[in-house]
C-alpha cells in the first residue's frame, strides 16, 4: 500500500530525525537520491548543462546539494538564486567548491534554462501555499518552454502539498523526487498532474501508523475481494439488488447489473422498469417491476443510474436496512436527513458536478479541491463518499485516511461507465465488505478494467463491463 502523510506529519518525522543525526546529515541523503534520479533521467551526467532553482530554506539547499553531486561528475551547473541574501549557505558553498556557477536573481535566469538539459526545481517546499511569486513564476514557464527535462524537489513549487489543490502558477515537472513519503499532494488532482513521474527517496524517517491518504495497490485489493468457498451457494455469496434505469434510460439499468454480475456477488436482483431490457441482455438477473421494498431479499442495493425522478424507489432503498449505494440521479433525489440518520452503511458515488450540486458549490471549486470536497461530503451527509474523476477519492467521516484510486484511463471518461462502477462497487457491498472497501476495490478494477479494455484506444461502458473479468484475474494472480 502507498501511503502520503500530512505536512505537518512530515515536519515532525523530519525534526525528530535530524536532532539524533549530524547535522546536515539528512539534506546529504537527499541529495544522493535526487542525484540517483537525476542522473538516470540524463542517462549521461558528465557534460550535461544543469540549472537549479534555488529558493530560501532547505528545499533550495536540497538543490544546491545536488547540484554540486552532478557538478562533481562533471555536469555543468548554474544555480539561479531567486533570494540571494536568504539561500542556504552551506550548500551553496558546496556548489561552488564543486565548480558550479551562480547567477543572482531570476531575471537573469532566461539563458542558462534555455540551454539547459536538465532544471532542477527548487523552489518552494512542502509549506507553500497559494502558487508561486510573481518573481518566480515567469522560471516555471521557461522551464516548460524549454527543451529541459524538469525535476522537482519533493514536489513541484506553487501546489499545494497537503490537499493537491494549485492556486496559482506552479511548476511542471517530468519527474518529482520525494523525500521520505509521499505527500498528498501528489496523488491528487489537480497536483498531481503536474508532478509527472514520482520517486520515493528512503531517507530514513519514522513514520506513524495513520497515514492521510492511502492507494491501495494489487496485493492489498486482492485481500479485499471475495472467494467463494466449497460451501458457498448464490445466497451465502450475497444478493445485490439494483434499482435503475427508467423508459427513458433503460440502459443505465441494463449497464448497472452488467458491473453487479461481475462483482462478487452470488445473485442480482433488478427492480425497476427496465426488466425487458435486462432479462433481454442477462437472462441470469431475478427481475421484478414493483418497488424495491417488494423484490426479495439483498444484502445490499444500488440505487439511481437512469432513475430520472423516481424519489419513491429511492427513498424505499434508504430504509432498507442493508448496505446502500447511491449514484446519479438518486444523488439529487436522496434527503440528506434520511441517509444521515441511516445505521446501515451507505456509499454516495458522484462526479464532480454532482458533488458541487450536493455542496451548494461550483464544479470548479470541486476540482480544484477534491479532497477537501470529498471530506466535507462525507461529514456533511455520514456517509462513506466515493468522488469520481481525474482522481478518484473514497472518504469515510472521521478522521481515517482517504483511499486514492491509482488505476483508471481518461478512456474511461465515456456514458455509462459509472452506471457499471455502481453496479460492481454494490456486488461487493453485498459480498460483505464495508463501504470503504468496497468503494476502494470496485475503484481499483473499475479502474484496471477501464484500462484493458481500452489498450489505448476508444472504449464502451460495455466493454468495461466486459474487462471487470480480466481486471479480477490481474489482481488476484
Amino acid at each position: 500500500m502507498r501511503t502520503a502523510y500530512s505536512v505537518e506529519t512530515v515536519r515532525a518525522a523530519e525534526r525528530e530525525l535530524m536532532a539524533r543525526l549530524p547535522d546536515g546529515t539528512l539534506m546529504q541523503r537527499a541529495a544522493a537520491g535526487i542525484t540517483a534520479a537525476c542522473a538516470d533521467l540524463l542517462g549521461r551526467v558528465y557534460g550535461s548543462c544543469v540549472v537549479l532553482l534555488v529558493g530560501s530554506g532547505d528545499n533550495g539547499g536540497d538543490a544546491l546539494y545536488t547540484g554540486a553531486r552532478l557538478a562533481k561528475r562533471g555536469a555543468g551547473v548554474t544555480a539561479v538564486l531567486l533570494t540571494p541574501d536568504r539561500t542556504h549557505p552551506a550548500g551553496l558553498a558546496a556548489l561552488c567548491r564543486a565548480g558550479g556557477t551562480v547567477v543572482r536573481g531570476p531575471e537573469h535566469a532566461e539563458a542558462p534554462i534555455r540551454r539547459a538539459h536538465l532544471v532542477i526545481d527548487g523552489i518552494v517546499g512542502i509549506g507553500g501555499k497559494g502558487g508561486l511569486r510573481p518573481d518566480a513564476a515567469p522560471l516555471a514557464d521557461l522551464a516548460q518552454e524549454s527543451r529541459a527535462a524538469v525535476v522537482a524537489v519533493d514536489l513541484p513549487s506553487g501546489v499545494d502539498a497537503g490537499t493537491g489543490e494549485v492556486r496559482g502558477a506552479a511548476v511542471r515537472a517530468d519527474l518529482t523526487v520525494t523525500l521520505g513519503t509521499h505527500k498528498p499532494g501528489l496523488l491528487v488532482d489537480p497536483a498531481r498532474e503536474y508532478a509527472g513521474s514520482v520517486r520515493l527517496v528512503d531517507i530514513g524517517l519514522a513514520l506513524p501508523g495513520d497515514p492521510e491518504l492511502e492507494a491501495l495497490q494489487h496485493a492489498d485489493v486482492a485481500a479485499l475481494l471475495p472467494v467463494p468457498g466449497a460451501e458457498s451457494d448464490k445466497y451465502r455469496r450475497g444478493v445485490v439488488g439494483i434499482a435503475a434505469g427508467s423508459a427513458r434510460y433503460p440502459g443505465a439499468a441494463v449497464l448497472a447489473v452488467a458491473g453487479a454480475l461481475r462483482g462478487g456477488a452470488g445473485a442480482v436482483r433488478y427492480a425497476g422498469p427496465a426488466g425487458d431490457a435486462v432479462i433481454a441482455r442477462f437472462p441470469e438477473t431475478l427481475v421484478s417491476s414493483g418497488s424495491p421494498d417488494q423484490a426479495g431479499r439483498v444484502q445490499a442495493w444500488v440505487v439511481g443510474p437512469g432513475a430520472g425522478d423516481d424519489a419513491d424507489a429511492v427513498t424505499a432503498v434508504l430504509n432498507a436496512d442493508v448496505p446502500v449505494l447511491v449514484d446519479a440521479d438518486g444523488l439529487r433525489l436522496a434527503d440528506r436527513d434520511l441517509v444521515r440518520a441511516r445505521r446501515a452503511p451507505t456509499l454516495l458515488t458522484p462526479h464532480a458536478g454532482e458533488a458541487a450540486a450536493l455542496l451548494g458549490v461550483s464544479r470548479e471549486e470541486v476540482e480544484g479541491a477534491r479532497l477537501t470536497s470529498v471530506r466535507e461530503l462525507a461529514e456533511r451527509y455520514r456517509a462513506t463518499v466515493l468522488l469520481k474523476g481525474s482522481t478518484t477519492l473514497i472518504a469515510s467521516p472521521g478522521d481515517g485516511p482517504v483511499r486514492v484510486n491509482p488505476t483508471g484511463t481518461g478512456w474511461l471518461a465515456t456514458a455509462g461507465s459509472g452506471d457499471v462502477l455502481s453496479g460492481l462497487t454494490g456486488s461487493l457491498l453485498a459480498a460483505g465488505l464495508d463501504a470503504l472497501d468496497a468503494g476502494s476495490a470496485g475503484a481499483y478494477l473499475h479502474g484496471l478494467a477501464g484500462r484493458l479494455a481500452a489498450d489505448g484506444a476508444p472504449v464502451g461502458a460495455h466493454d468495461v463491463a466486459e474487462a471487470v473479468r480480466d481486471a479480477w484475474r490481474d489482481v488476484m494472480d
